[in-house]
């Protein structure tokens, strides 16, 4: 039997022939206890796998910076909403619960411009096709009536929507953020955030526009009715724990205020895009007046029978 000194690992003749013939060639010893140590510092790049993952962690955690107002990316971040999330801040607007702040439980950390301007735009078209609808419907056999497109309507409906969308959420900021400035201690609302509930709360007249072409006049002031209540109840909770700590009289003259300015939003459409347009009357002949030569003709014949 072979003893444990004849299984050690020998350098041969022909390695000491390929190492003379190659000076700057290596081999590895198996007997070597000690591995040859390695020249120079060992580096692993990971700069751009470490870029990704703090890009990750700054989508997740909500903190990547955007760029200024004059790059895309400032106004991309306005438009960061799928589609659940807007459908769930539609069912929220038309669906108001007390103590449930709409901003608070929907909005708040993203708000959007995407549902307000598209519920704004629906908004336009929608009263300005339904008023030329209704006016239709309501003088349907009539032969004297004659059916008029009234394009101008949408402009009208356009400038009026978009104004209100943008310039009440405004002054309502401008409101708030004068009662932050006077009591620091005191909470408010972002502008964007102020935009968005108003935008939302526009929803309800967009079903309710279309059931006004119904040229039924009781029907649409109660759909009137009960738009401005459930959109008005919407502002209300959102912007009533904002203002109950001022004294009771300013506290119900903003809430009223807001209230009133979007119920007239919908009474000033109603007027103009649902007014009922009679048809002219069928003009009779009319006799012309007698004249003095008719007079004298008629008194000559008279004598003359």
């Amino acid at each position: 039997m072979a003893s444990f000194d004849d299984l050690k690992f020998q350098e041969f003749e022909v390695a000491a022939d390929l190492l003379s013939a190659n000076p700057n060639a290596s081999t590895v010893s198996a007997s070597s206890n000690n591995p040859a140590p390695i020249q120079g510092d060992f580096k692993l790049d990971l700069s751009e796998e470490e870029a990704g993952q703090e890009e990750n962690s700054e989508l997740l955690k909500g903190e990547k910076q955007i760029g200024g107002f004059w790059t895309f990316e400032y106004y991309q971040s306005f438009f960061n909403v799928d589609t659940m999330q807007v459908l769930d801040r539609i069912r929220g607007s038309v669906m108001p619960l007390p103590r449930r702040n709409f901003i608070k439980h929907h909005i708040r950390g993203n708000p959007d411009l995407y549902g307000p301007f598209w519920i704004c735009a629906t908004l336009v078209f929608s009263m300005a096709i339904s008023g030329n609808l209704s006016t239709f419907l309501s003088n349907l056999g009539q032969p004297q009536y004659q059916y008029r497109p009234q394009f101008h309507r949408v402009t009208i409906a356009a400038v009026a929507v978009f104004v209100y969308a943008w310039l009440v959420p405004l002054c309502v900021w401008g409101f708030l953020t004068w009662r932050k400035g006077t009591e620091p201690q005191i909470s408010s609302y972002s502008f964007l955030e102020t935009v968005c509930v108003y935008g939302y709360s526009l929803f309800i007249y967009v079903p309710t526009s279309v059931l006004w072409m119904i040229p039924l006049n009781w029907l649409q002031w109660l759909l009137i009715v009960v738009a401005t209540a459930i959109s008005g109840s919407l502002l209300v909770i959102t912007f009533w724990p904002i203002v109950r700590d001022d004294t009771k009289l300013t506290a119900f003259a903003t809430v009223t205020a807001i209230v009133l300015l979007h119920g007239l939003l919908a009474v000033g459409c109603k007027i103009y895009f649902f007014q009922t347009v009679a048809a002219p009357a069928p003009s009779s002949p009319t006799v012309p007046p007698l004249t003095q030569n008719h007079m004298t003709l008629l008194t000559s014949l008279t004598k003359g029978h």
